[in-house]
């Protein structure tokens, strides 16, 4: 994406109270790829961020340089992430998104720091670090330089294939640490992206990464999330997906179905509503004790999903874990997930 010449319109932020103190200024850019967003710069206090509930994580620090995000998934679970800054969890959340301008340089005093014991970090756990804005704003260079000046630990999870254009930086800090990539691929379906996921590099594009990665040395996992019920979790699809998974070279597949938590479960139910009127009641039942599908369909659909995996041969992964790309020497395969239990995905 180009990003010279753009005309843009920044102003500084009239309600400073919003954000807090740390608002540096709203800019928008007239082009067709961002007509209708607005982006709020921020020095941010802090970047490395405790997972609540981490001990029933694979990760407990992740950093998250935006929040709100361009990919606009109708079901994605940090839309109640805006409600904390008073801004609207719907059209809001696709649309106004917060740069923290600061956060390279925040991480690199956070690793150099004494109190830091060096723990694995994980990206994309919330919003995608390669969502469109990274293209202008550039974080993710300077993110993964320090982690790799201080040999750290991390994984990424991503929907954009933005994430190429750091692949020596990505090379570079494997040679140091332990550096995990997964992308996230729910399902192939064309029809289904366009509406589900409108901001988002086609499934294909994505599963392009996965290949790329592979043909320079970077083992890649991909998430097969989300599942979305009576969507896209016939055997057939089911089927087509794994099978596209395994021509991309995924070194694993891992299966999530959707979730709908408070914030994501009114706009994806609104959605439906609109395009699916005759699910709605089908949901309603699925997912009336809470915001995850019953464990006996999470069961299933990895089970049908490890079958697929193990017949393209592909091993499961630990959900939410890439695998490292840096093997020094062959590694045993991963035991497979038996158990029902969903992660937080972008």
């Amino acid at each position: 994406m180009r990003w010279d010449h753009l005309a843009e319109n920044s102003a500084p932020a009239r309600n400073a109270a919003l954000f807090g103190a740390d608002v540096v200024t709203t800019r928008t850019f007239d082009s067709p790829e961002f007509r209708g967003i607005t982006f709020h710069e921020v020095r941010a206090r802090s970047i490395v961020n405790r997972v609540p509930g981490a001990s029933r994580m694979p990760f407990e620090w992740t950093v998250n340089p935006y929040r709100g995000c361009t990919h606009a998934c109708v079901y994605c679970f940090a839309r109640r992430t805006h409600s904390y800054l008073d801004l609207d969890t719907g059209l809001g959340f696709d649309s106004q998104i917060v740069v923290k301008v600061n956060a390279p340089e925040l991480l690199r005093l956070h690793l150099g720091s004494p109190r830091w014991h060096g723990e694995h970090i994980a990206m994309g756990t919330n919003v995608d670090c390669y969502q469109r804005a990274e293209g202008r704003y550039r974080l993710m260079p300077g993110i993964i330089a320090a982690l790799r000046d201080h040999a750290n630990p991390f994984s990424i999870l991503t929907k954009g294939t933005l994430i190429l254009r750091d692949l020596d930086l990505l090379k570079q800090a494997a040679e140091v640490t332990d550096v995990g990539i997964s992308v996230s691929v729910g399902f192939v379906d064309q029809e289904l992206w366009r509406t589900v996921e409108p901001g988002t590099p086609a499934p294909e594009r994505r599963l392009d990464v996965v290949r790329n990665l592979g043909e320079h040395g970077i083992g890649c996992g991909v998430l097969m999330a989300p599942v979305i019920p009576f969507l896209s979790d016939d055997p057939g699809q089911l089927r087509a997906t794994v099978r596209a998974i395994a021509a991309a070279g995924a070194t694993s597949v891992t299966p999530l179905v959707l979730h709908l938590r408070p914030g994501a479960r009114e706009w994806f139910m609104a959605w439906l509503e609109r395009r699916h009127p005759y699910l709605v009641r089908r949901y309603e039942r699925l997912y009336a004790e809470g915001a995850y599908a019953p464990k006996w369909y999470q069961r299933r659909i990895t089970r049908q999903v490890h079958e697929l995996a193990q017949e393209y041969g592909i091993g499961p992964a630990r959900p939410g874990m890439p695998r490292r790309i840096r093997p020094p020497e062959p590694r045993a395969a991963e035991p497979a997930v038996t158990g029902p239990t969903q992660l937080s995905l972008i």
